[in-house]
């Protein structure tokens, strides 16, 4: 199993991209096991924690299964999708959107409600430490981006459902496919919104913390409330 090696860390993301092409290619094969946890970690030069993520997202897909015990295994060679209607001009389809929107926004706010009953100590050392990272990001909109997409990831991987998982990847795919450009230009580059959205991630993850899922379903609807005001004058 070949790997690159990133150049920075906690890119989640772009180890699942690698992991993904090599089971589509046919590099890995159904039934095939996964390196540990640790090794991964060593061949891709990241720490546990973010190899752990990229897991999760592969598991989201459908194309993996996580054991008792951290063992992964291919199960599919292609990732599971939700059809969604006019998958090509989504972009262009304001109704489409406002739907998709309001789909995110049922969905996330039963993650975070469900998160906050279910969350482990393991969940909860991993949102302080993306917490820490989005603190840290403030007004760099790449970073901005990685950090409020981990964030949601990892309040999803809280549920311990993995069928919410699936639902939840396939609804973000979407979601990042059409709004990608103004996330970046708006939602991150703009010191005065990133300041407010780190604020709002805060309560949202104060809500997790204390196991309160009342306050954590309020505070995820608050906080997409407020990133769909700002969309809303793009569309």
């Amino acid at each position: 199993m070949e790997v690159t090696k990133l150049q920075k860390q906690n890119h989640y993301d772009e180890i699942a991209q690698q992991i993904k092409e090599m089971i589509v290619q046919g590099q890995l094969k159904m039934g095939d096991k996964l390196p540990s946890t640790k090794e991964l970690s060593e061949r891709f030069g990241v720490g546990r924690s973010t190899m752990r993520e990229a897991l999760s997202a592969l598991k989201a897909m459908g194309l993996i299964e996580i054991r008792q015990g951290g063992a992964s295994r291919v199960i599919r060679d292609a990732p599971s999708e939700v059809t969604l209607p006019e998958w090509t001009s989504l972009r262009m389809n304001r109704t489409t959107l406002l739907e998709l929107m309001e789909v995110r926004q049922s969905l996330e706010i039963s993650i975070a409600s469900i998160a906050a009953r279910k969350r482990t100590p393991e969940d909860l050392a991993q949102l302080q430490r993306i917490m820490q990272d989005m603190g840290s990001s403030v007004g760099n909109d790449a970073e901005g981006e990685r950090t409020d997409l981990g964030f949601h990831q990892l309040l999803v991987q809280a549920t311990h459902n993995s069928i919410m998982e699936q639902t939840f990847e396939s609804i973000r795919n979407a979601m990042e496919m059409m709004i990608r450009d103004i996330r970046r230009a708006e939602l991150y580059a703009n010191q005065e919104v990133a300041v407010k959205l780190l604020k709002e991630h805060k309560v949202i993850y104060e809500a997790i913390v204390s196991g309160d899922p009342v306050l954590a379903s309020a505070a995820m609807r608050e906080h997409l409330e407020h990133v769909e005001s700002i969309l809303i004058k793009y569309i």
